[in-house]
C-alpha cells in the first residue's frame, strides 16, 4: 500500500517489526560491547529521536544521552553544507561516546559530528546508525554499528523526514 508525503508517493520498505527487532540486536550489542562502562549516547536530531527512544529502552547497562541537532538536507537531497544548530552540552573529556544517526549516506553530516567531539577529547568514538546507503558515502570512516545497508533511494518514517513530514510514521517507507 503506498502513501502521499507532500508531493511524493511512498511504499513500504522496512516494516515496524524489522526495525524493533533489529534495535534490540543492537542494543544487546551495545550493552555487551559498553558493559562496565558508563557511555554518552550522542543523539542527532531531529531524525534520529525515534531511533534512539526505543534503544535507550532496550540498552541494560548505566549510560547518559545528549543531543545535537545539524542538518545538510533541503527536500529529497543533501545540500552538502553541514550546518550546526544545537551544539554539544555535556562534557565528554575521557568518555566513550556512540553517535547515533537515523542514517548515514554521504557521510558529511558524521564527518562534521565527528570533527566536533574529537575537539572534547573523548576516550572513544563509535558511529551507530539505523540505515547506511554505501553507495551514497563519500568519507573515509568506519561506521561501526548499522541497522541496514539500503540502496541509495529516498527513505521516510521512524524518525526520518521530507521536508518535515513523515517523521512519525512507525516504518520506513521507500519512494516510489
Amino acid at each position: 500500500m503506498t502513501i502521499k508525503v507532500k508531493d511524493l508517493q511512498f511504499e513500504p520498505f522496512i516494516s515496524h517489526h524489522s526495525i524493533e527487532a533489529r534495535v534490540i540486536e543492537l542494543a544487546n550489542r551495545l550493552t555487551v560491547d559498553f558493559h562496565g562502562k558508563n557511555p554518552l549516547f550522542l543523539s542527532v536530531l531531529n531524525g534520529s529521536f525515534m531511533f534512539t527512544s526505543d534503544l535507550m529502552k532496550a540498552f541494560l547497562s548505566p549510560c547518559e544521552i545528549s543531543f545535537i541537532k545539524l542538518a545538510s538536507y533541503q527536500g529529497t537531497e543533501s545540500t552538502g553544507q553541514v550546518q550546526t544548530l544545537i551544539g554539544l552540552n555535556n562534557s565528554i573529556e575521557n568518555r566513550d561516546v556512540i553517535i547515533i544517526e537515523d542514517i548515514v549516506d554521504t557521510g558529511n553530516t558524521v564527518k562534521k559530528i565527528l570533527e566536533l567531539v574529537k575537539d572534547h577529547k573523548p576516550a572513544s568514538i563509535q558511529i551507530l546508525t539505523l540505515l547506511f546507503k554505501p553507495e551514497a558515502f563519500k568519507e573515509d570512516f568506519e561506521i561501526d554499528y548499522v541497522g541496514f545497508e539500503i540502496e541509495n533511494k529516498f527513505v521516510v518514517g521512524y524518525g526520518l523526514d521530507y521536508d518535515g513530514y513523515g517523521r512519525n510514521l512507525d516504518q520506513i517507507y521507500v519512494v516510489v
